[in-house]
């Protein structure tokens, strides 16, 4: 998605507006995204992120490599001194990527989720200062997603994680592999092309939510997996930047046992047949090669449960 204030130019970057001229809606979401992407948080969000255990933040080096990272803490890590700055009170894991890339005019993506009650906001922008306790984000876009997909469980944070170097692995372990096709919900980072190029650039890092029963993300082979294109707000911010640049970062957290998988992988947006959907169905899905993976044991500090 473009980093421009939504009232300074395009709400979406070419990438974008060619999947929704496809779909047929790219006037319809010219006019929609006027209204609902703003250069700064209603004050709804700015409420919202406080009330969180944990952030999901897209980060991009300078390969152009996306990173979903995990960011956790007890309610109020995240606070929003004005309407355009979020403030993070947390350090990325040991041997997370995010590290690096935390520096003065840095772009980063932010997902703000509330699983069981469905809420999730998203807040696009760049890094403003660091320090030794987090950073701060200087919010160029913040815009609401549906609740669609969204698994119910509530998170709580129970304490910092412990956490060493991850384990980092070429081909998937089995472990890896067993946190994938268990799942029901991932995190995704992409990036447009020029988003690794500095803040003087008008296009940036998302990081978005992706969920379904267990097994929608389906091994075709030792080391791809495939996912359904479920149909959502006709953004196309994810599959936008995909379309520019295949490089995508995943997220994993297991709610069993706390560990952490990060992914480095490639994506393709293909016309095909998911697992569950069976073979006489065909629609759009996504295939992800891996090319990396980081294995955070026990890392994430928090603890899921079903809603009451």
């Amino acid at each position: 998605m473009s980093l421009e204030a939504s009232g300074s130019g395009s709400s979406f970057h070419a990438g974008e507006v060619a999947l929704q001229r496809e779909a047929g809606v790219a006037e319809r979401m010219a006019r929609i995204g006027a209204q609902v992407i703003r250069d700064h948080m209603p004050e709804q969000h700015r409420l919202f992120f406080p009330l969180l255990p944990f952030l999901v933040v897209g980060s991009v080096d300078g390969r152009g490599q996306p990173t979903a990272s995990l960011l956790s803490g007890a309610p109020g890590f995240v606070s929003s001194p004005d309407a355009t700055t979020l403030r993070i009170d947390a350090r990325p894991l040991p041997g997370d990527p995010l590290a690096e890339q935390l520096r003065a005019g840095a772009p980063l993506g932010v997902l703000g989720i509330q699983q069981h009650t469905a809420r999730r906001n998203r807040a696009n922008g760049t890094v403003l200062a660091t320090d030794a306790g987090g950073f701060s984000l200087g919010v160029r876009q913040s815009f609401g997603n549906c609740p669609k997909y969204i698994v119910r469980r509530e998170a709580t944070f129970v304490g910092s994680s412990t956490a060493t170097e991850p384990r980092v692995s070429t081909p998937l372990g089995a472990r890896e592999r067993a946190i994938i096709a268990g799942a029901d919900t991932f995190f995704l980072a992409s990036a447009h092309p020029e988003a690794s190029r500095g803040a003087e650039r008008a296009h940036g890092v998302d990081v978005s939510h992706r969920g379904g029963p267990p097994g929608f993300a389906a091994f075709i082979d030792d080391e791809t997996f495939v996912i359904p294109d479920f149909p959502g707000n006709n953004f196309y911010n994810t599959l936008g930047n995909l379309r520019l640049n295949t490089a995508a970062g995943l997220l994993f957290i297991d709610v069993a046992s706390g560990d952490v998988l990060q992914l480095e992988a490639r994506a393709e947006v293909a016309t095909g047949t998911h697992p569950l959907a069976g073979p006489e169905f065909e629609a759009r899905v996504v295939r992800f090669r891996v090319q990396r993976a980081r294995l955070f044991p026990r890392a994430s500090g928090l603890r899921f449960r079903e809603p009451e």
